[in-house]
């Protein structure tokens, strides 16, 4: 090719007067391969925040025990369950009197003042001391029984009942139960419109009193609808356990859906926009029919006229969908929806060729460089790395410490209340004398040292540095992939040009060069999500006072940051494919993509919307096909051609588990598509203003795609297509 000593275009001139990085070359054929290292001083204060996280994790793993997390712990710091202990066998956390307690959250958080035992089973039916001690002479079975709920096995009930509350020794009376989250909870249930225990509304509790089912749950606040969750948790369990087989085939068939959709663009791009759109619109469709159905099915069903305000809020999800709104709602959502589909197709009828070109471009250079298909796997496999130190690191951070006893009362008339407590010597000290009943019981784990001081910092800190390693593993395959797909850009005769193992090569320049510049992206955007995650809890901690105008500023900061997080995303993106390109520092490379895109805003508006456009149809898409497929299953709708599971709880468990992932899965791949569109509408900007298609400066983008984004005429280049 003859030397070039034609002038630059005006824009690089007018660059280069303002400082811009891209020195002009006409010999420019793609990545600069001689770089040095970028933004070195973020990249040691990266490298010094990893070195501060994996010390964090190993102080927090020789403090922390997540025994507390698994196992309940009784009044004396011992855990229940715990392999190797006397309480292996005792798994469940039994409360004395369970009127002490006033709500299943201080339950949970094992500060109910009343003690507790680690037992083998709940109690399965009403026995007060009083009622064991008649029979006992006849009968020991009652004693063996009443027994092991006590602290120690009782040889003859000879202690009178006022001995036993004063010694705490035993319980009053027991109650049927049922264990949950390992812990006996009272076996509510409804019989006839009334509230029951064990088939029971009245019953004796011990002191002589009669209690009833209202004044049990009335104690334990809100314990009804505890049990309705568990209720719906074990019922969601169960349709798990039973399609899981299923679920997983689901996600299969999506990811075999989207690697042939992939393919499938490089030839068909036109025709499978199409099957896009009409499958979308289809889909649509059919989920407005099936509403009416359902809809007019409900006419002459009793109760089906009520709304969702007469029904209130329900556990039984079921029941919504026996209401004539409900569909009604679900049919007008979906019709707007369908409106807006059709519309947005109306408008961009002129711009669909040019989402056409781009994505046979772009299924070109995923045909050369295939492995890029497989790079998704390695970010999820980072990913997953990232989160899984970041669970584990919360979970030692929260259970570090030791056992902390506190004085409880079951007055709370003590002055001693919720003072710490020895309960070795607590029985011999002057508080037990001077507060009658009062009790040394296990409160939580915590310290007085250090670190225990700043534990909320090292919380605050873990999930800081997590937002950091997460941006940073996405701005990594940003990177890489930009430079895969720009190394098959400016190879002037594809393949030949391209150079082997581009995205390994790509990966290894943005890991040896560019870190830093990496890291400084991630970490802007890891402090704009740092401050969106304080004001949402800002908002939940001062939920009930605020007033209107807080609010009100309160959620403009919310949606400020939510834009500004959005934004910052967008321009990361693009700075990463320009460093991945010239190899500059990340605030050069930023302002040099911000610029080239403001000099081509109209082609970035066609390129953007439209080609995400096609992208999130395709997603819908394989999701809508899978999810259909998923109703019609779990709905036993085709048991005829093939037989699913039956008898399920809920059939929209493991349908939304299946739509969700098949999205993800689809996400995850058509990704790869959209960064690989981004990166070769970039270079083309840079090919139209270094080149002018001439021989001695020509084009390196396929003419047909030239031809749609630009119409200035190519002069006729050999390129492999």
């Amino acid at each position: 090719m003859k030397a070039d000593t034609r002038e630059p275009s005006n824009s690089y001139l007018k660059d280069k007067k303002y400082g811009d990085s891209r020195a002009f070359d006409p010999g420019f054929k793609g990545p600069v391969v001689n770089r040095s290292c970028t933004d070195v001083l973020c990249c040691i204060v990266f490298i010094l925040f990893i070195i501060a996280y994996i010390i964090l994790g190993l102080i927090a793993w020789v403090h922390g025990d997540p025994r507390r997390v698994a196992y309940p712990t009784d009044s004396k710091g011992h855990f229940c369950g715990q392999k190797g202990t006397p309480n292996e066998n005792k798994s469940i956390l039994f409360y004395f009197n369970l009127f002490s307690c006033t709500s299943p959250s201080v339950l949970i958080s094992l500060q109910c003042p009343t003690t507790q035992i680690c037992v083998s089973k709940c109690p399965e039916k009403f026995l007060t001391y009083m009622e064991m001690q008649f029979p006992y002479s006849k009968d020991r079975r009652y004693l063996k029984y009443y027994s092991q709920f006590c602290k120690s096995p009782i040889v003859h009930p000879a202690k009178s009942l006022s001995q036993i509350v004063m010694d705490d020794d035993c319980p009053t009376a027991i109650f049927p139960s049922k264990p949950f989250l390992q812990r006996c909870f009272p076996d509510f249930s409804t019989k006839n419109g009334t509230l029951t225990v064990g088939n029971r509304t009245m019953f004796e509790d011990g002191n002589g009193r009669t209690r009833n089912a209202m004044e049990l749950r009335a104690a334990a606040k809100n314990i009804n609808k505890v049990l309705d969750a568990k209720t719906i948790g074990m019922k969601v369990f169960e349709d798990y356990a039973t399609t899981w087989y299923w679920i997983l085939m689901g996600l299969l068939i999506a990811m075999l859906l989207s690697w042939l959709f992939l393919l499938l663009l490089r030839f068909t791009a036109g025709f499978l926009f199409w099957v896009f759109v009409l499958g979308v619109i289809g889909i649509i469709g059919y989920g407005i029919w099936h509403c009416y159905h359902e809809y007019r099915n409900l006419q002459e069903q009793p109760n089906a006229h009520l709304s969702v305000y007469d029904l209130g809020i329900q556990t039984d999800i079921k029941m919504y969908f026996q209401l004539r709104q409900t569909w009604l709602a679900f049919m007008v959502m979906l019709c707007i929806l369908e409106v807006l589909v059709i519309l947005m197709l109306i408008f961009l009828r002129n711009r669909i060729r040019i989402a056409i070109a781009l994505l046979k471009e772009g299924s070109k250079a995923i045909a050369y460089v295939p492995s890029t298909l497989i790079y998704p796997v390695l970010t999820f496999i980072f990913l997953s790395i990232c989160i899984c130190y970041w669970a584990v690191t919360a979970v030692y951070l929260a259970t570090s410490g030791v056992p902390i006893y506190k004085i409880v009362t079951p007055a709370g008339k003590c002055k001693y209340e919720n003072k710490t407590c020895d309960p070795e010597i607590f029985s011999t000290t002057a508080i037990a004398k001077a507060c009658p009943g009062a009790q040394c019981n296990f409160a939580f784990y915590g310290g007085n040292s250090l670190y225990h001081q700043y534990i909320t910092t090292f919380q605050i800190f873990n999930l800081f540095v997590f937002l950091w390693l997460i941006n940073f593993v996405i701005a990594l395959g940003q990177c890489a992939l930009a430079g895969a797909f720009a190394s098959y850009y400016w190879a002037f005769q594809k393949p030949d040009d391209i150079p082997p193992y581009p995205l390994f090569t790509a990966f290894g320049r943005a890991i040896r060069y560019h870190t830093g510049s990496l890291a400084f992206g991630s970490l802007i955007l890891a402090l704009i999500q740092m401050f969106r995650i304080t004001l949402e809890y800002l908002d939940r901690r001062l939920k009930d006072n605020q007033n209107n105008v807080s609010k009100f500023l309160q959620h403009c900061l919310k949606c400020c940051f939510w834009c500004l997080e959005k934004v910052v995303k967008f321009l990361n993106r693009n700075a990463y494919v320009m460093i991945a390109l010239y190899g500059k520092n990340f605030c050069r490379s930023a302002r040099d993509a911000f610029n080239l895109l403001i000099r081509n805003v109209l082609k970035v508006a066609v390129m953007d919307k439209v080609t995400d456009f096609v992208l999130v149809l395709g997603k819908i898409l394989v999701s809508g096909c899978i999810g259909v497929l998923a109703f019609l299953l779990f709905t036993e709708r085709i048991s005829i051609i093939i037989e699913g599971p039956t008898s399920l709880n809920y059939y929209w468990v493991p349908l939304l588990t299946v739509v969700i992932g098949s999205y993800v899965i689809a996400h995850g791949f058509f990704s790869v598509y959209a960064m690989c569109i981004d990166t070769i509408f970039i270079c083309f900007c840079e090919d139209l203003e270094r080149n002018d298609g001439s021989t001695e400066k020509p084009y390196f983008i396929a003419p047909t795609l030239h031809g749609i984004l630009n119409k200035k005429q190519l002069v006729p280049q050999k390129q492999k297509e």
